[in-house]
């Protein structure tokens, strides 16, 4: 049995998980769910690991993954009356998908992200990943291989690839490809303020960027990411 609470936070974590390839923080949770303290989070996070809807990975930064998800019993109830949604055990997320989500795409994979380079200048043709479509909507989009640890609390670590959609724009928030001053490439978590662009890492020992929003292009907008374990 799960609260309405646990519901809605489990629901929240495998939408952002299927939108983005990366848990989201607790301050996204904490936001999303209406609450005031980070500590009513880690009290759900914690009742629902113990009732087997999510584990936590501790060798990653911010990782959950979710085991099952809940069915609402007697649909025909208004949502806003259901305190308590029941968990259907019998069923467990899998990689396995069938038609069309199983379907495939490759996508061209730049280098690795580098300043001093504008993006397109890390492509090498002969360079492809393949992508499961169910990552992908609509627009055009590449791949690239990150380096460094600058976004590791949002789940991005050294040697993944992450899929871009192109797109030249991007509401405050997400994480972007920006390229600086026509020159430098970097990938961080883009903030408006005012006529400036803040670009964040997600690693406390990376200090926010400022940028003139005349200086800033955006080339692309971060959709998924693909790990291997070696």
């Amino acid at each position: 049995m799960l609260t309405r609470k646990q519901h809605e936070l489990l629901l929240f974590i495998d939408s952002h998980l299927r939108q983005t390839g990366f848990s989201p923080s607790f301050d996204e949770m904490k936001d999303a769910l209406g609450l005031k303290s980070k500590s009513g989070i880690h009290r759900l996070i914690s009742a629902l690991e113990e009732r087997g809807f999510i584990q936590r990975r501790h060798n990653r930064a911010r990782a959950l993954e979710v085991l099952r998800l809940p069915e609402v019993e007697n649909e025909t109830v208004p949502t806003r009356s259901l305190n308590v949604i029941r968990g259907d055990f019998s069923k467990r997320l899998t990689g396995v998908r069938t038609g069309e989500a199983a379907a495939s795409v490759h996508l061209p994979l730049y280098g690795r992200i580098a300043a001093g380079l504008p993006i397109e200048a890390l492509r090498d043709d002969g360079a492809q990943v393949e992508v499961p479509v169910a990552l992908l909507g609509s627009g055009d989009h590449y791949a690239l291989e990150v380096a460094g640890d600058s976004m590791i609390d949002a789940g991005i670590l050294n040697g993944d690839t992450v899929i871009i959609r192109r797109t030249d724009t991007a509401e405050s928030g997400k994480i972007v490809v920006a390229l600086i001053d026509e020159a430098e490439v970097t990938l961080k978590r883009l903030r408006r303020r005012g006529n400036t662009i803040a670009l964040e890492a997600a690693n406390p020992a990376y200090e926010t960027r400022i940028v003139p929003a005349e200086r800033l292009k955006i080339q692309g907008q971060l959709v998924g990411l693909l790990r291997r374990y070696h």
